[in-house]
């Protein structure tokens, strides 16, 4: 599958139960929200109707984590069809899940498990983008993980790998900001190259997200904001890509929600300044 997937120049929020009555009640002022999709994979209740009635306000954006596309035994055939139900239901902006792996046959570890980057990983992940796209019927979007290991198996950085992937399976990348900068100070790698390196035409949405330092690693926490550091990353990144749906991704630790969405408003400044800047 190769269909183009369409462009989207706006600025959301990951919408979280702390949150919900914010956006029930009032008008947040947000382009698009994105949720986890395995929250409302249900058939029903509660939760699947305060999507719908968020649906009535703002797109939707779905963001997976437990596809797992890694796996060397394929894809769960139900939880393809549980999500294709739920594509249909809210027509999403984007579908999007990890470029990780998390399951073996009925073991499920609820991490984003890292994978080495060689020419057998790439035909797997791709075998499986292909299975996971005619599922849903369009092409989705994959995150560049973070990670705190590596393998010395690996014939292939990062950035080559999302690049070869992308080009065979026609799959969009959501290039998640922090992770890359968490990866790259966890491994050594050169984030300019990074930046470089990644199919900048495949990419859709980014995220932005905060971290917390370790004992010697940097931890992928969700639980911060945006760290100085990821803002100017963030920079390098706009002046590449030019305008993408962007997002602030907050997991733990939920602020109120006008302390996110200033924090959007950085980006949004960020952005508007670069624009700004090449339009005199």
């Amino acid at each position: 599958m190769h269909t183009a997937i369409p462009t989207f120049d706006g600025y959301g929020l990951g919408l979280r139960r702390e949150h919900y009555r914010d956006f029930l009640d009032s008008d947040v002022p947000v382009d698009f929200v994105e949720v986890i999709s395995e929250n409302f994979m249900v058939d029903g209740g509660q939760p699947l109707d305060i999507l719908r009635r968020v649906r009535e306000r703002h797109p939707i954006a779905l963001h997976g984590v437990s596809m797992s596309i890694g796996s060397a035994d394929g894809l769960n055939p139900e939880y393809l069809h549980r999500l294709r139900k739920l594509v249909d239901a809210v027509d999403p902006l984007f579908v999007s899940d990890h470029l990780s792996w998390s399951r073996f046959e009925q073991f499920n570890s609820h991490d984003l498990l890292p994978l080495p980057y060689t020419g057998e990983t790439l035909d797997v992940v791709c075998r499986n983008i292909a299975m996971a796209q005619d599922a849903l019927g369009r092409p989705m979007l994959f995150e560049n993980p973070s990670s705190y290991i590596s393998f010395a198996a690996s014939t292939m950085s990062e950035w080559a790998f999302l690049d070869a992937m992308c080009r065979r399976t026609g799959c969009g990348l959501l290039l998640d900001v922090n992770n890359i900068y968490v990866s790259a100070r966890n491994h050594g790698w050169d984030m300019d190259a990074y930046l470089r390196g990644i199919p900048a035409g495949h990419v859709r949405q980014i995220h932005l997200a905060g971290h917390t330092q370790g004992d010697e690693l940097l931890i992928d926490t969700h639980d911060q904001p945006v760290n100085g550091d990821v803002w100017a990353l963030f920079a390098k990144a706009v002046a590449m890509l030019g305008p993408v749906a962007t997002m602030i991704e907050r997991d733990d630790a939920i602020p109120p929600l006008p302390d996110l969405l200033a924090e959007l408003g950085l980006a949004r400044a960020l952005r508007e300044r670069r624009a700004e800047r090449e339009a005199a």
